[in-house]
């Protein structure tokens, strides 16, 4: 990959990326997102973070090779222990890990103060969005923009997150589909929730021949008619 030449995901990722931003790319590989939203001028400052030492030295080598190595720090950490408080972090991508993952991100860098709250998240979880919409929802953060695509034949959902004072209530369609992926309702919208309800139907169906999962069913159940419903409305 060319270090301007982003991955669909990715590039949607830095779209979301305020102009003037103090960048924190939290599993940040080969730097690629930093590199590139630095070299066009988007961002003022990046901390590329990566808990693996094989990503980190790619990583530097990337960095260094744009000669960006004063404007882009690389630290080896993990989660955001990146982070410093003199780094005055106002944006953090987490991108390309499951929802349960970067939800244990976010609440280890709660619990030691990493996260202060000040900064716009946006976050691309490969699978778990609904884990990481709860826990957004719980500590008090609203979602202020949310994008759908496809790539490699592969669906992405990308949150992107604010901090509010009072807590903003999701119901349970908008944790499962997205508040605003629920009322945009896109082509690719239809397409990953045609796959999720054939699949849930063919769950439903192993279900009911095993014993002891009438509870289990029953959840399916509910949202198979949740999915049908969002279909309906979307047609």
């Amino acid at each position: 990959m060319n270090h301007l030449d982003l991955s669909k995901r990715l590039a949607a990722v830095g779209e979301f990326v305020p102009k003037g931003a103090f960048l924190a790319d939290i599993g940040s590989d080969h730097a690629y997102l930093p590199v590139a939203l630095m070299l066009k001028g988007k961002i003022e400052f990046a901390v590329a973070g990566e808990v693996v030492k094989g990503p980190y030295d790619s990583a530097k080598k990337q960095v260094q090779k744009n000669g960006l190595k004063e404007r882009i720090i690389v630290r080896l950490a993990n989660g955001l222990d990146a982070i410093e408080a003199t780094d005055q972090i106002t944006t953090i991508t987490i991108a390309g890990m499951g929802g349960s993952l970067i939800r244990d991100i976010l609440e280890a860098g709660t619990q030691n103060k990493r996260l202060t709250g000040n900064e716009r998240l946006i976050l691309q979880p490969n699978i778990g969005e609904q884990t990481l919409r709860i826990w957004l929802q719980e500590n008090q953060y609203e979602i202020i923009a949310e994008q759908i695509l496809e790539e490699n034949k592969k669906i992405y959902e990308i949150i992107v997150a604010e901090k509010t004072k009072k807590m903003r209530m999701y119901n349970e369609k908008e944790i499962m589909f997205g508040p605003i992926l629920l009322q945009e309702k896109t082509e690719i919208f239809k397409s990953k929730w045609q796959r999720e309800l054939k699949q849930r139907k063919r769950i439903v169906n192993q279900l009911s021949k095993a014993t002891n999962q009438q509870e289990r069913m029953e959840i399916i159940k509910q949202e198979i008619q949740w999915i049908e419903e969002a279909l309906n409305e979307w047609q």
